[in-house]
């Protein structure tokens, strides 16, 4: 459809006005024969407002006559009426050229790869990957070889199950399908030990089918054999069997905290401003002269590229970089104080690992001459019990 309207643009276009009852025939009519209109506006059941390539005007109004409907010529826009309004004004010509010359060259080439369809996979290791087989910010469209740069990523990378490439405009659309991590099936019908899945203490453990190996109270490594897939009877001697049972052991988590005697605490005031900057492929033009006003302060941006249309992006891309102000404000920390500090910290990393029941805290603290190290260790009640294939 751009690529119709630029056309259009070149040879010429109108936008019209068409009255009657039968505006959907007209439109309808115009569609089997293939004359584009488009802009299209109604502002009545009967009056409809849209854009018409010069060269397909005579048609539409014999279409207009056959379905009764009145059409008429509101402007006229495009290179040739431009050119007999401002015939005289030659610069304008040539620099109106020499844009669409400009537009004509830009169009050739890739100008944002945008990444569709990634969760866990980074989008800047994706983009790494695409840049080494060849997709890349600046390159020729006709170099793009999708096919082979998708047959190359999908043979290479499990994490991949699907991928697709799309060149739309200066626009490279790349949808992709993660693979499911898929967990280990185990047969109910092969012979499987339970085994530990971490570093553990047994709090309670019981076989419904199995032997067991460890006794409540016993330390056990990962990997350490917990429940044998076997039996042993006195006249049926050992059978292989699917082992099956509960174990719960305490397992435990150290998170340890240094906390400086001095600290510096970072406290923002709510103060701001941007600055922006512009970048021409990879060429940086700053627009501001000045420091920022602000004696201490952080820093986030934003980057935005500049399209024409919906998939036409240029080399161009604003910049625009939010300077916070920040207060520093020195702290000092006691004993009770560093504890209470280092708890707290080491608490939200722990929380976010630990999944059972937490059966014992410990907090303990060692000074040194310029910070207090401080260790949270939790006890936790866990289902640590996994299965294992037995290999003969």
């Amino acid at each position: 459809m751009l690529f119709k309207i630029l056309i259009n643009f070149l040879f010429g276009y109108l936008n019209i006005e068409l009255e009657g009852y039968y505006i959907e025939r007209f439109i309808n009519t115009c569609i089997s024969k293939n004359i584009f209109l488009w802009g299209i506006k109604r502002t009545k059941s009967s009056l409809l407002f849209a854009n018409i390539g010069a060269g397909d005007f005579r048609e539409a109004a014999k279409i207009a006559k056959k379905h009764g409907c009145r059409i008429k010529i509101k402007s006229k826009s495009g290179l040739p009426f431009l050119m007999r309004k401002y015939k005289k004004r030659k610069i304008f010509f040539i620099l109106l050229l020499l844009v669409i010359i400009g537009i004509y060259t830009l169009s050739k080439f890739v100008w944002n790869i945008e990444i569709t369809g990634n969760e866990n996979i980074d989008t800047n290791e994706i983009l790494s990957v695409l840049e080494d087989d060849g997709l890349k910010i600046g390159v020729l469209k006709s170099q793009v070889n999708e096919e082979k740069i998708i047959d190359k990523i999908r043979y290479q990378r499990d994490d991949i199950a699907w991928i697709g490439i799309e060149l739309n405009g200066t626009n490279a659309v790349v949808r992709i399908v993660e693979a499911d991590s898929k967990p280990e099936i185990v047969d109910e019908n092969d012979y499987n030990n339970i085994i530990a899945s971490k570093d553990a203490v047994i709090e309670k453990i019981s076989a419904q089918n199995g032997t067991l190996m460890v006794k409540e109270g016993d330390k056990v490594k990962k990997g350490d054999i917990l429940i044998a897939g076997w039996m042993e009877g006195k006249y049926t001697g050992k059978n292989y069997v699917n082992a099956n049972g509960e174990v719960k052991a305490k397992v435990t988590y150290s998170q340890s905290e240094k906390i400086g005697k001095k600290e510096i605490k970072r406290e923002q005031t709510g103060k701001k401003e941007n600055k922006y900057a512009i970048k021409l492929n990879n060429f940086k033009i700053n627009l501001y002269k000045t420091l920022s006003k602000f004696e201490i302060y952080d820093t986030m941006y934003t980057n935005k590229k500049i399209k024409l249309f919906s998939n036409f992006y240029l080399p161009i891309e604003v910049i625009k970089y939010t300077n916070y102000e920040v207060t520093e404000t020195e702290i000092s920390y006691g004993l009770e104080e560093a504890k209470m500090e280092g708890q707290k910290r080491a608490e939200e990393k722990l929380n976010n690992l630990i999944e059972g029941e937490i059966s014992n805290k410990d907090v303990a603290i060692t000074e040194y001459e310029t910070y207090y190290d401080v260790k949270v260790t939790y006890e936790v009640i866990e289902e640590i019990g996994t299965k294992e294939k037995i290999g003969f």
